[in-house]
């Protein structure tokens, strides 16, 4: 079903320019479509994907609780997404809110407050476990340390097998992977994959949505990436889509189009 998307996208990828990562998986069948799914990217925020698995390995592992309070510091604060970086210095956060800025607003200080609460080993770790062997963390968001030991990549495909792992519940906990994903659903960026998607709510109040959309955008200068899982009627597909080397507009349209592309082929 998947292949019958070939013709279609490949031809889109080329037109485009920049280079692509796009790893798609019907989650009931196993069938894959990709392209270039081991090239590595420059990560930018949807390394919070597994930042999140981390801090729910740690809840799990009774370090600490989802209740935790952690307190916001002057120097947690660094720019770009996010509402804590305008916040004040002293007041505290639990780690489910930090967790839920961190993924539905992109949160930079928030994230780098995890990091600092579960460390940079425990991450590697849950992207080991989660079989991200292409891809690497080193450093937190916004912070860029004078001797650089590494940058923070990742490839679509890497992306797309822990996609798997936390759809079906195969990692830390059912439960944890069930959160995990009720908070990814509650994502607010929703301008690339699900651009031209139809309206999900239906006409009467209480009913069930058309669609959802489990997913975690990310972009700097010339990169934009879209990963996340499709569910419409009884399917469930993973899209990740990764672009560099293109303006943001015209990576979106791309990523924008792949989407539609999917949803119309599982909608029918």
């Amino acid at each position: 079903m998947l292949s019958s998307l070939s013709p279609s996208i490949a031809p889109l990828l080329e037109e485009s320019g920049g280079e692509w990562g796009v790893y798609l998986e019907d989650l009931h069948t196993g069938e894959q479509l990709s392209f270039n799914q081991n090239e590595r990217f420059y990560a930018a925020s949807v390394i919070k994907v597994p930042i999140m698995a981390a801090v729910f390995a740690e809840v799990y592992a009774g370090k600490f609780a989802l209740e935790t309070k952690i307190r916001l510091r002057q120097e947690d604060q660094v720019g770009g997404a996010g509402i804590l970086q305008h916040m004040t210095p002293g007041s505290e956060w639990t780690v489910q809110d930090l967790v839920t800025l961190m993924i539905i607003q992109s949160d930079n200080t928030a994230t780098n407050m995890l990091i600092d609460l579960v460390g940079i080993e425990s991450i590697r770790s849950i992207m080991q476990a989660t079989e991200m062997t292409n891809s690497h963390f080193y450093n937190k968001l916004m912070i860029v340390p004078a001797q650089v030991e590494g940058y923070n990549e990742v490839t679509a495909a890497d992306l797309g097998n822990h996609l798997r792992y936390l759809a079906k519940g195969k990692v830390i906990s059912y439960d944890s992977c069930a959160r995990m994903m009720a908070i990814l659903k509650q994502q607010q960026h929703r301008d690339r994959i699900p651009l031209h998607f139809p309206y999900p709510s239906g006409d009467m109040i209480g009913s069930l949505p058309s669609w959802e959309l489990a997913n975690k955008t990310g972009s700097v200068t010339n990169i934009t990436h879209d990963i996340g899982i499709l569910y419409v009627g009884s399917s469930a597909v993973t899209i990740c889509v990764l672009n560099k080397g293109l303006p943001q507009k015209a990576a979106v349209q791309t990523i924008a189009s792949i989407g539609k592309l999917v949803f119309d082929l599982y909608s029918k």
